[in-house]
C-alpha cells in the first residue's frame, strides 16, 4: 500500500518529542472509565488480568483489544484513552494486563516480552468462544504493537472475525531500538524504565531465589542487560540478543494478511529508522504505515481529550471492519 500523509499539527509545544512524550505519560488527564476486571486462567497454569469497558449501546457485537507497553498496564492513560474513545463509538473494549502487570506477580517465572504471542492467541481464543462478537479489532502500543504485529504475522490461523489492527510508537526492530533508547539523550527514559524493571525481579527473585539472585540483579545497569540475564533466558531464548531476533515484528509483518496500520512519529527517538520500513509498506498488501513528523512516544497529543492515534486507529479500524 502507499505510505499513508499524515494531517498530525500538533500544538506548538508538542512538537518537541521529551513534552509530548512526557506530558502523555505523566501529565494527559483522560476521562474515567468503568472497567470490569476478569481474571484469564492460562494453558501452562499461569494468569493474566483483562479489564473490560463497555459500549453505552446495549449488546455490542464489536470489541475492541488493547496491549500495553514496556512496565505498563490497563490503567495508563493512553490504554484509558484508547479504551474511551472505542467506548463511545460503540466498541466494548478489552485492555491486556500483560502478566505480571496487573498489580500482581505472576505465578512462573517467566512474565512477557515483546514476542509473547502466545498469550494474545489464547485472550483471542477466550474471548470469541466466551462472547457474542462477530468484529474484533487490536490495538497495540510499544512493546504490545510488536507483539501484536508478530501475532499476526506467524503464519497461523486468524479468526475471521479478526478485521484489522493498528500498532502505535512501535519498535520494530527490537535491538537497535534499544540501543536507540540507551542514547545519551534518552538517558533519563532508559534509567526509569531500568529502575521498574529491577524492582519488578527483586520481587520475582524471592519467589525464585534458585533461578535469579539478589546480587545479579543489581549489577543490571542496562536494558540489554536485564534481558540477558532475565527476559531471554526466562522466556526460552539462548540470551537478549536471540530474543530480539526471533521477536521483531520485522520479521513478520511481510506475512500480515489483515488490513494493518503502523503509526510512528518520525520524531520518536526511542525507534530505530528501520523499525518504520517504507520499502514494506509500498509494497505490501495490507500494511499501511504513516509516519506523522511529531508525536514523540505514545504522544500524539492536540488541544482535544482525544489523542491523534486515538481518532486515527478507530477510522482505521471501522473503515477496515
Amino acid at each position: 500500500m502507499p505510505l499513508l500523509k499524515s494531517n498530525y499539527n500538533p500544538p506548538v509545544i508538542f512538537r518537541n518529542y521529551h513534552l509530548s512524550t512526557i506530558y502523555a505519560s505523566m501529565f494527559r488527564s483522560v476521562p474515567e472509565i468503568s472497567q470490569k476486571r476478569e481474571r484469564l486462567e492460562l494453558e501452562d497454569g499461569d494468569f493474566l488480568d483483562i479489564d473490560w469497558s463497555f459500549s453505552s449501546k446495549a449488546s455490542s457485537k464489536k470489541l475492541q483489544i488493547i496491549l500495553h507497553g514496556l512496565e505498563g498496564n490497563s490503567s495508563r492513560p493512553y490504554v484509558v484513552g484508547m479504551a474511551n474513545h472505542f467506548n463511545e463509538a460503540g466498541w466494548d473494549v478489552a485492555a491486556i494486563n500483560l502478566r505480571g502487570c496487573s498489580g500482581e506477580l505472576n505465578r512462573l517465572y517467566r512474565s512477557y516480552n515483546a514476542g509473547a504471542s502466545e498469550d494474545l492467541r489464547e485472550v483471542i481464543k477466550y474471548v470469541l468462544e466466551n462472547n457474542n462478537y462477530d468484529t474484533l479489532s487490536l490495538t497495540g502500543f510499544s512493546l504490545g504493537g510488536n507483539l501484536m504485529l508478530k501475532y499476526l504475522g506467524e503464519g497461523k490461523e486468524i479468526p475471521p472475525q479478526l478485521k484489522a489492527a493498528v500498532a502505535i510508537s512501535t519498535p520494530c526492530d527490537l535491538y537497535l531500538s534499544l540501543k536507540k533508547l540507551e542514547e545519551t539523550k534518552n538517558y533519563l527514559y532508559s534509567r526509569r524504565f531500568v529502575k521498574k524493571l529491577k524492582q519488578q525481579l527483586l520481587i520475582r527473585s524471592e519467589q525464585f531465589p534458585d533461578k535469579i539472585t539478589r546480587a545479579e540483579i543489581m549489577k543490571c545497569n542496562t536494558l540489554y542487560a536485564i534481558d540477558d540475564l532475565y527476559t531471554g533466558k526466562a522466556h526460552g531464548f539462548q540470551n537478549a540478543r536471540d530474543y530480539y531476533e526471533k521477536s521483531s515484528a520485522l520479521n513478520f509483518i511481510p506475512s500480515i494478511n489483515i488490513p494493518t496500520l503502523l503509526i510512528n512519529a518520525k520524531n520518536d527517538a526511542f525507534l530505530s529508522p528501520n523499525s518504520s520500513p517504507v520499502e514494506l509498506a509500498i509494497e505490501h498488501q495490507y500494511f499501511h504505515l504513516e509516519l506523522p513528523a511529531y508525536g514523540g512516544h505514545v504522544g500524539f497529543l492536540q488541544n482535544k481529550k482525544t489523542t491523534f492515534a486515538e481518532e486515527r486507529a478507530l477510522a482505521f479500524i471501522t473503515e477496515n471492519s
